[in-house]
């Protein structure tokens, strides 16, 4: 399940949904909240392997935010923490409703994953008005606008939605922030960068959970779950920026052909 999330977690076809599928096969049989903080674990290596393999790019992030330096690298810690609001949110409000997707079956996964499916082929036939097109140096187009504060809230929202299993989190991001006019070439990395806080977050709140928890009271234990979370870390390691080069060079609508012919399988067997 490590080695999936390693590889799932950086292409449009839902981490959290190919987790559910493996789980069905493999045929573990874990509670909702349990399968949940399995998945959150796991998306925790892979956000840490972002940080690793994205280093050059994050440290000067993190810089300008610490020190209040006002400049571009501010104003992009901005946005990624406005577009974490509505899913702190649902964390917050819905977050007994959203467990129950987890551990329950594959129907929602294969409706989710259709649904993902249609939002990448759409964006794929897409067009950008030629109107937001701007002309870079070497003399060539760039369609798109830089992303702006509303545009990092409505991308964030997308991510609130996309907490379902079978919904992909970096497809329904890139593909709503390609919608409404950002460049394409951008989106990749906001969208990688701006799952970091949420997952860290709420695993901080899972991790006290468990400590807090009666000795036995889960069937989650160390050494499985630590497995796991060394096969994420060392795959998503490898396959971080492969697998962004290919989202931001490939087309989108070959992912929502896989995301549609799995969740076809899903919702029938």
């Amino acid at each position: 399940m490590g080695i999936i999330q390693g590889l799932s977690e950086y292409l449009p076809i839902s981490s959290s949904g190919h987790l559910e599928i493996c789980r069905q096969i493999l045929g573990l049989d874990l509670p909702g909240d349990e399968a949940l903080q399995f998945s959150i674990l796991l998306h925790v290596a892979t956000v840490l392997s972002t940080i690793v393999v994205l280093w050059r790019e994050f440290m000067p992030l993190c810089k300008a935010f610490f020190t209040f330096r006002r400049g571009p690298e501010f104003d992009y810690v901005i946005k990624i923490l406005i577009s974490c609001i509505p899913v702190g949110i649902v964390g917050v409000c819905f977050k007994d409703f959203v467990e129950q997707f987890f551990g329950n079956g594959l129907f929602t996964v294969g409706i989710c994953l259709c649904v993902t499916a249609a939002l990448l082929a759409f964006t794929y036939f897409y067009r950008t008005d030629p109107k937001t097109a701007v002309r870079k140096a070497d003399g060539t187009l760039s369609q798109g606008r830089d992303i702006t504060y509303i545009d990092a809230l409505i991308i964030g929202c997308a991510q609130a939605v996309a907490v379902l299993p079978g919904l992909s989190r970096s497809g329904s991001t890139i593909a709503t922030g390609i919608l409404i006019g950002d460049k394409r070439s951008e989106m990749a990395r906001f969208s990688f960068f701006m799952v970091i806080i949420p997952i860290l977050g709420e695993a901080l709140l899972d991790a006290k959970k468990m400590f807090e928890a009666p000795a036995g009271d889960t069937e989650l234990s160390l050494i499985p779950m630590l497995v796991g979370f060394l096969a994420a870390f060392a795959v998503g390691c490898l396959a971080c920026k492969w697998m962004i080069n290919i989202v931001k060079k490939g087309k989108l609508v070959w992912f929502a052909a896989y995301c549609l012919v799995v969740g076809i399988i899903c919702m029938i067997f």
